[in-house]
């Protein structure tokens, strides 16, 4: 009797824990189950706003892709040119520094225009390969142009200029805009570029002038036309390996031919007596017009020898003098084979500017002339650079001192070839 009570203890306690137990593990089992709904229903909501913000951004890009389309079909791309003029004075050049927007350049403002115009889609600001745009010559930092030409593919707006300009800087202009066929490249297309050089001609001076007296001296007929003797000697095909950087007199891309150069009549501007050369040829090198024309004015001065110009495109190093970037224009690109071939088809019109010639003399009277004689008379760069003549060797070659200091010049100037 004693013995069987603890054993029934033992089974109701055992009974009671497996009571006690079997509620818990229901209560866990409905807590799982309510957690696993709750998860659901989560993971439902976030489906659904997932694929509501999806089918938004799809809606959003379908309206944008509905609105390039319309534009597209309402403004197709077409092959253009555009005539611009500019002032170079503050832009690092005509074309643009990838991945250097602290050097601003004339394209950058011109490609931004472009964007905020609705000429080409913003997108494609970045990448203007999308756009076939093409230069026809690059400008040095500081060189202006009058007759700048570039080709492009743009959505043909109303009033596409006007709307260019409008966003455009007054020192820089479109002037003009023609359709052009398909495979049209500005810079290949291109068979001459002609530009000038205004100067004050106390650069003309002989070497013991006061250069300080600016405002007093007077070009000599004589002295003009010795100058004018000198610069037609560049005429013809020669090899200007010597007017610019790291070319070897082997390359056959030295050669240039030269159509024309001389300086013409003085002028007086603001008490001072100023000159334009103007140079034509097939195309020029970095820094080729300014050395042509540092060199001659180191012959006029008597820094050198009339003897160095035909010594300059032979085989030897000789040291050319680089006159200053201020006075230097790009007046005028020519067209003469695509002319020749599609200008009288009836589909396309004559690359020739005849119609905007009042339009460009106007340009360059109120920004270029202006800006060149304006900065030559505060800043006096012809002046300070005639001053470093003398430290050039013009008797022997170029020594491996002064070729190495002109190297860092010429290094520091690269990337903006005047074509």
């Amino acid at each position: 009797m004693f013995e069987i009570r603890p054993l029934l203890g033992v089974l109701v306690n055992y009974r009671w824990t497996l009571k006690t137990h079997g509620g818990l593990s229901k209560v866990l089992r409905m807590s799982e189950a309510s957690t696993d709904q709750q998860t659901a229903k989560l993971l439902k909501r976030s489906k659904e706003e997932n694929e509501d913000s999806s089918e938004r951004l799809q809606a959003t890009k379908k309206v944008k892709t509905d609105e390039n389309t319309e534009d597209e079909k309402r403004y197709p791309k077409k092959k253009v040119v555009l005539l611009m003029a500019y002032s170079g004075k503050g832009y690092y050049g005509m074309q643009r520094n990838s991945g250097n927007s602290q050097f601003r350049t004339i394209e950058d403002d011109l490609v931004t225009a472009l964007v905020k115009s609705g000429c080409i889609p913003e997108n494609h600001g970045d990448d203007m390969k999308k756009m076939s745009f093409q230069r026809c010559a690059r400008t040095d930092k500081g060189v202006s142009a009058a007759g700048q030409v570039v080709s492009l593919k743009v959505r043909l707006i109303e009033d596409i200029v006007e709307k260019i300009n409008e966003h455009l800087p007054a020192q820089i202009r479109v002037l003009g805009l023609k359709r052009v066929t398909q495979g049209f490249n500005s810079k290949n297309n291109c068979d001459a570029r002609t530009y000038s050089y205004m100067l004050p001609t106390v650069a003309f001076s002989p070497k013991d002038y006061d250069t300080a007296k600016i405002a007093a001296f007077r070009l000599e007929a004589e002295t003009l036309q010795r100058a004018n003797r000198l610069f037609s000697l560049y005429k013809g095909t020669h090899n200007f390996h010597n007017f610019t950087s790291q070319k070897a007199p082997s390359d056959p891309s030295a050669r240039r031919y030269i159509t024309e150069m001389a300086c013409g009549e003085p002028f007086v501007s603001s008490d001072c007596e100023f000159a334009v050369i103007t140079v034509r040829g097939q195309s020029f090198m970095l820094h080729q017009i300014r050395k042509m024309i540092g060199l001659v004015i180191a012959v006029i001065r008597g820094y050198a020898k009339e003897e160095v110009m035909e010594r300059s495109w032979g085989q030897e190093k000789v040291d050319v003098p680089k006159a200053p970037g201020l006075g230097l224009v790009l007046e005028r690109v020519h067209f003469d084979r695509y002319n020749k071939r599609f200008g009288g088809d009836g589909l396309h019109e004559r690359l020739d500017w005849c119609r905007e010639e009042e339009a460009i003399k106007a340009f360059k009277e109120a920004h270029i002339y202006p800006t060149i004689v304006e900065t030559e008379c505060q800043e006096g760069s012809m002046v300070s650079w005639m001053a470093t003549l003398p430290i050039h060797d013009f008797e022997t070659t170029a020594g491996e001192t002064r070729e190495n200091k002109d190297q860092k010049q010429e290094n520091a100037d690269e990337g903006n070839e005047s074509d």
